[in-house]
């Protein structure tokens, strides 16, 4: 195999070619990539079911859609985002041309996660080919179906020495990670974020870095608890409980815990059936490791439903704790699985206190009819995304950005804020060379006067002191103007 210097000098050549700048080519190195989409429906579908048991319509809704979307929204709004920007004057520039331009940032890396592996690969490729760089797309490992296709079928649509795929573990990462990139997006956990964040730290790489985290959902007595729960129900237990923004746990007070577990029951029996096992519907954890891993997090708790656990097949069921203790196992850790304990609040207050104590989560979700106790959630705490009466739905709107703070994560992307984490804001200043006499002004020697009628021209003041102010300074300005062009300072 190709060495990883090769395949970043490759990728960085073709870049300096500048072939990957012009709008024209990447709308349609954005086409080919929709009629990829488009195209191998059957086979990426396929390797989804294989990887992470995803039935079709819930592969097409959770994976193929979303790429599909992002893809329409930036190939119509690309040359609007990439538009030199001009931006407001000042009255010593008014002459001039000043802007903000996009540029691309060159070589960038997209580190894959296995939980959604074909979206969580595509979204960010599209913004990076949308703001013009050469990208290294790296597909998680453990969903080894999806990389597989993802490293055939990128080729033979895409731009082969642009967008190269890398395949492989930790031992090809880590060599990938030494190379020098101009971004790195990396989708994963926090552990090996720090890792991303150590390697790009040596080439002083800016990074995005899309971790997670345990997502509070706070329930309010006053809400329609049959709507909550199933809204509920859907967002934790999509993709066998493996999405990053998915509620991790529940606060509520003790009054309605019962309540809560009967309607999340009602809910999966709607969704799933009896036989939960049987449903095509319900997808499976990702490999024996990860299945170990959710199944010890059930060990001492009281589970209130579901537990049933088959490691052949690595399912386990819908699980609901009660009365779950803060500082037990499964408090301390991101689930990422079907089991969603429920801990007990007496009030908003203590919700707030509770979630404000732990580290920053991805995302946090509170429902309730009362406006002023969303606001009041929104304003005391601090969060990646935020939604109120659901879950998931904030990705789903392409202007939000999608995102974590602090340990769940860095920079965000989605839409237009996409193509911004992928391109450098130049800021850019063209001025002509006429006119030297007021550039007098900023020359040696100065002068008290002259000092005091630029500070005037760049200070916003209106009232009628400063008008008079301006007019004296302004003399006195031109005053000085006139000394120093009559009577310019001789030399020896």
């Amino acid at each position: 195999m190709e060495g990883m210097q090769q395949i970043v000098g490759r990728a960085r050549a073709a870049f300096n070619s500048g072939r990957s700048r012009p709008l024209e080519f990447r709308i349609q190195q954005l086409k080919a990539l929709e009629r990829m989409v488009q195209e191998k429906e059957k086979d990426i579908l396929a390797a989804l079911k294989a990887d992470l048991n995803k039935c079709g319509h819930n592969a097409y809704s959770h994976e193929i859609l979303g790429v599909l979307g992002e893809l329409a929204l930036t190939m119509e709004k690309l040359p609007s985002w990439a538009a030199p920007q001009p931006v407001k004057k000042n009255l010593l520039t008014m002459r001039d041309e000043a802007y903000i331009g996009y540029e691309p940032l060159g070589v960038v890396l997209v580190i894959g996660a296995w939980n959604y592996p074909f979206v969580l690969v595509m979204q960010p490729l599209i913004g990076a080919i949308a703001a013009g760089n050469a990208v290294v797309v790296k597909p998680s490992e453990v969903s080894e179906n999806t990389a597989r296709l993802v490293a055939e079928l990128l080729p033979q649509y895409l731009d082969k020495d642009l967008y190269p795929v890398v395949t492989g573990g930790v031992p090809e990462t880590t060599e990938l990670l030494t190379q020098r990139f101009d971004h790195i997006l990396y989708t994963g956990n926090t552990t090996v974020g720090k890792i991303v964040m150590a390697a790009a730290a040596k080439h002083l790489t800016p990074v995005t870095l899309e971790l997670g985290g345990k997502s509070p959902c706070y329930i309010d007595k006053d809400c329609d608890l049959a709507v909550a729960c199933r809204r509920i129900t859907w967002g934790k237990y999509m993709n066998c409980g493996q999405t990053c923004i998915a509620p991790d746990y529940i606060l509520c007070d003790p009054s309605i815990q019962s309540k809560v577990v009967e309607n999340i029951k009602t809910t999966l029996k709607e969704f799933y059936g009896e036989d939960v096992k049987s449903s095509p519907d319900y997808e499976r954890i990702v490999n024996k490791r990860h299945f170990k891993r959710v199944k010890s997090l059930l060990e001492g708790q009281k589970i209130a439903h579901g537990g049933e656990t088959d490691e052949a097949s690595c399912f386990i069921a819908p699980t609901i704790l009660t009365d779950v203790s803060p500082e037990s196992k499964v408090m301390e850790e991101e689930i990422f699985g079907p089991v969603l304990p429920i801990v007990t609040v007496k009030s908003v207050e203590e919700a707030i206190e509770f979630i404000n104590r732990r580290e920053k989560p991805l995302a946090l979700y509170v429902f309730s009819n009362n406006k002023q106790l969303i606001r009041r959630v929104i304003s005391e705490t601090s969060s990646g995304v935020m939604t109120a009466n659901d879950v998931i739905m904030h990705s789903m709107v392409p202007d939000l950005p999608f995102g974590g703070v602090g340990h769940s994560g860095m920079g965000a992307y989605h839409g237009r804020h996409s193509f911004e984490t992928f391109s450098h804001r130049r800021a850019c200043l063209i001025k002509d060379l006429k006119l030297e006499v007021v550039n007098r002004l900023r020359y040696p020697p100065g002068s008290m006067e002259t000092m005091h009628l630029v500070k005037l021209l760049l200070v916003k003041q209106c009232n009628e002191s400063r008008v008079r102010q301006f007019i004296s300074a302004l003399l006195a300005t031109v005053k000085t103007l006139v000394a120093k062009v009559l009577c310019p300072r001789r030399e020896g």
